[in-house]
């Protein structure tokens, strides 16, 4: 079974205060819960970034206990925590961006989202991360937009690994509240 999962920030004080956990270690106990639910020891677990920030914690100490073969598209804050770490105990491949193919299907894997990846034109998807359920960029909008590219984000994805097919519901489900959103605060401000 493939899963998908990104930015969890583990160890992180500001993600923790905006999931609204009493502490960090509740918001890390909760996430490793989320995941070791879902994932099993022969699972591949796709990892669009941001896998642990800040934490006062050890990385292994993390790793150890998340369940599935792990494959990490680096994000923004993995690069600090990575420099003590044996990467190739804890990881199937680490890099800026992965490619997943099975029959019928490649996903590329990124932190970040993108306006075009491989075979795209051909029914690829993208699975990102980095922007969790935020929209303040304005290029955020015009994500929108781009058919089979999806959020893996903990924040948009119930704080857990979701497999391709949640993921792609998850996402249309936030771009509607989105859209939504943005629906209300322009008639408001006709008002």
């Amino acid at each position: 079974m493939d899963w998908f999962i990104a930015d969890t920030h583990f160890g992180h004080e500001k993600m923790r205060a905006r999931r609204g956990f009493a502490s960090v270690r509740e918001m890390d106990e909760a996430l490793i819960a989320r995941w070791n639910a879902r994932v099993r020891e022969e699972d591949e677990v796709f990892i669009a970034g941001d896998l642990i920030c800040h934490s006062e914690l050890p990385p292994a100490e993390y790793l150890r206990r998340l369940h599935g073969r792990k494959h990490l598209a680096v994000g923004n804050h993995d690069r600090v925590w990575m420099r003590g770490v044996a990467l190739g105990e804890w990881f199937v491949e680490v890099a800026l961006t992965l490619e997943v193919f099975r029959p019928g299907l490649c996903v590329t894997v990124c932190h970040y989202p993108m306006l075009d990846w491989y075979r795209r034109r051909h029914g690829a998807c993208l699975v990102y991360g980095h922007i969790h359920d935020s929209r303040k960029e304005p290029y955020y909008d015009f994500l929108q937009t781009i058919p089979r590219a999806y959020n893996a984000g903990v924040d948009v994805n119930g704080l857990g690994p979701v497999t391709l097919e949640e993921l792609a519901a998850n996402t249309a489900a936030w771009r509607a509240r989105q859209a939504t959103e943005r629906q209300v605060t322009k008639g408001a401000w006709r008002q």
